[in-house]
């Protein structure tokens, strides 16, 4: 069946003709109706190019087979076959009919000239470029011609439909993919570096928090610790080996007369300040090995004698001496803007009259100016130990360092203000720096007080001098020994209780040991002084003449305990102010 195809190009008329290779429909230019002396076209048979040029079994009429065709023979012209592959055939009764040329141009015989011919149209494709065949060729180069293009056709990209042209959006796909790649990788980074920073400032945290926690336990302060000097000895640094800046200080009485000792210790390894009150009978040896007091040391022996002899007891190393008599102690109050002492007794005014107020009130945080403060720290009641009076002169000194500034400038400027002299080699800038640091623990609430716990004969007893021998001063306490010194036995037979103290005094202050004789049952009108050792005879004189007694005090008799001279007190006894 014929499907006929009307392309609109000036009324000509296709048919179906067939499919080729890529199933794709090919038509050509009907055959026109008015030329009644051609035979039926037969009608095609898409097998027959499978067929070759042999024998048709779809041909019209019993017609026997043509040679096969050799393509390879030039010699040979090619037979025109029946119906060909390129649409070549043949009417009934032996005409040829008109070729079919899968390109569709309709031809003839070999030999025949070519009428202009029309490609075959193939709707919505583009059809191959029209190329004029000369009127001259013959058969013999259209098959020539049909086995070339069989062989070497050109294909063009256009003929094959799975060839795609570029696409213009692919670049913005790639440039897509590439930014949402892009984006992804960000993300991933920025969550890393998010992570990276957390356990970074994890670390930091934990790393201040045990710094703080360290911090406040090896200060001490930390909640159920106790803060006391035994706890600080447990540091990884030992008590020996700990650094300490030690200067002594003496307080001169320039109107009562009589000095007060002290020991000021910045401890720079546990960064701890602490005065440190030495009593005046505290037993220390000359260079020449006799046993004297440290009262006696600082009057007889000046400055440089006293500091030398400290050490050689103490164990300590002291660096300079500062004597501070009271006129420069009064300044020093008023140049720190007075200070605020818990008083523990009231004092009186000297050149009040009686019945007025004191001039320092007892109580809590009381204001003391320079001339109160002077008044406060040299005064002692009647029967007082001179330990009370070391005790208040140790407020009065820690007041002043709250007080003084933390700037070494500054506080050696305070110290050239005073305009005294110092004693080599300390100098004011040394003493300016040193009491600065001081002035820094004291405001920080790293300083306290200690007093040296001295025995009533003044040697140190290792036992009860550990706490502040060992732990304070970083030293070994090395008294004199007992029989380096006369030992002296007081009994108090006046009837007047502080006399005990005030002959304890005098003897450490003469270079005696005393010992606690007790008090005696009744009062003695004479006092006597005993020696059992003729060899003490002289010992005893000099016991008698140091406390104001008479020579003919002094007689031999039994002597009890280890002392080498007793005196018992009588009414007769005067004593002297220590």
């Amino acid at each position: 069946m014929n499907d006929r195809y009307d392309a609109g190009y000036g009324g000509d008329q296709y048919e179906l003709v067939g499919y080729d290779e890529y199933g794709r429909p090919m038509y050509r230019p009907a055959p026109p109706q008015q030329e009644p002396q051609q035979a039926p076209q037969q009608p095609y048979d898409p097998y027959a190019q499978q067929q070759g040029y042999g024998y048709d079994p779809y041909a019209a009429g019993g017609q026997q087979a043509a040679p096969p065709y050799d393509p390879y023979d030039p010699g040979r012209q090619a037979p025109v076959p029946p119906y060909g592959p390129y649409g070549t055939g043949t009417q009934q009764g032996g005409a040829p009919a008109p070729s079919y040329d899968p390109y569709g141009r309709a031809a003839t015989s070999g030999h025949q000239p070519r009428v202009a011919e029309q490609t075959a149209y193939i709707p919505q494709q583009a059809g191959p470029a029209e190329e004029a065949d000369a009127p001259g060729r013959d058969h013999r180069s259209r098959a020539e011609e049909h086995h070339g293009a069989e062989g070497d056709r050109d294909y063009r990209t256009e003929q094959f439909a799975f060839v795609e042209d570029p696409d213009g959006d692919s670049e913005d796909v790639i440039d897509w993919l590439n930014f949402t790649e892009n984006r992804t990788e960000r993300r991933e980074e920025a969550k890393r570096r998010a992570r990276s920073r957390l356990v970074a400032l994890v670390v930091v945290l934990a790393l201040v928090a045990v710094g703080g926690v360290g911090y406040l336990w090896y200060a001490g302060k930390l909640p159920g610790l106790s803060s006391s000097s035994d706890a600080k000895t447990g540091t990884a640094t030992a008590v020996g080996a700990q650094n300490r800046d030690v200067i002594v200080v003496h307080l001169h009485n320039t109107g009562e007369g009589g000095t007060s000792t002290a020991l000021l210790v910045d401890n720079t390894t546990t960064k701890q300040g602490t005065t440190v009150l030495l009593p005046n009978s505290l037993a220390l040896t000359d260079d020449d090995g006799t046993t004297t007091t440290l009262a006696k040391s600082v009057e007889d022996d000046g400055s440089s004698g006293t500091r030398d002899s400290l050490d050689g007891v103490l164990g300590t190393d002291i660096e300079g001496t500062w004597r501070l008599d009271t006129p420069y102690l009064q300044n020093l109050v008023d140049l720190v803007g007075n200070i605020e002492v818990d008083t523990d007794a009231d004092v009186p005014d000297p050149d009040a009259k009686k019945g007025e107020a004191p001039l320092v009130k007892k109580g809590k945080d009381q204001t003391l100016s320079g001339r109160t403060a002077v008044a406060y720290a040299t005064y002692r009641a009647s029967g007082e130990a001179q330990n009370a009076q070391l005790e208040r002169f140790g407020q009065v000194m820690q007041g002043v360092l709250r007080k003084l500034s933390s700037d070494p400038t500054a506080a050696t400027t305070t110290v050239q203000t005073l305009a005294q002299i110092l004693e080599p080699p300390l100098t004011d800038k040394d003493l300016g720096t040193f009491l600065a640091k001081l002035a820094d623990r004291a405001k920080g609430g790293d300083y306290k007080t200690a007093l040296l716990p001295v025995q009533s004969d003044g040697i140190l007893s290792a036992e009860a001098s550990e706490s502040v021998v060992k732990n304070v001063l970083g030293g070994t306490a090395k008294s004199p020994d007992k029989d380096a010194a006369v030992s002296v036995s007081v009994q108090n037979a006046t009837g007047v209780k502080d006399n005990t103290e005030k002959a304890r005094v005098v003897l450490l202050n003469g270079g005696f040991s005393f010992l606690e004789g007790g008090t005696a049952s009744a009062a003695r009108a004479t006092s006597k002084v005993v020696y059992a050792d003729a060899a003490d005879k002289e010992n005893a004189t000099e016991v008698a003449k140091t406390l104001g007694l008479p020579t003919g005090s002094v007689s031999k008799g039994k002597v009890s305990g280890s002392a080498n001279v007793a005196v018992v007190l009588g009414q007769d006894y005067k004593p002297a102010s220590s």
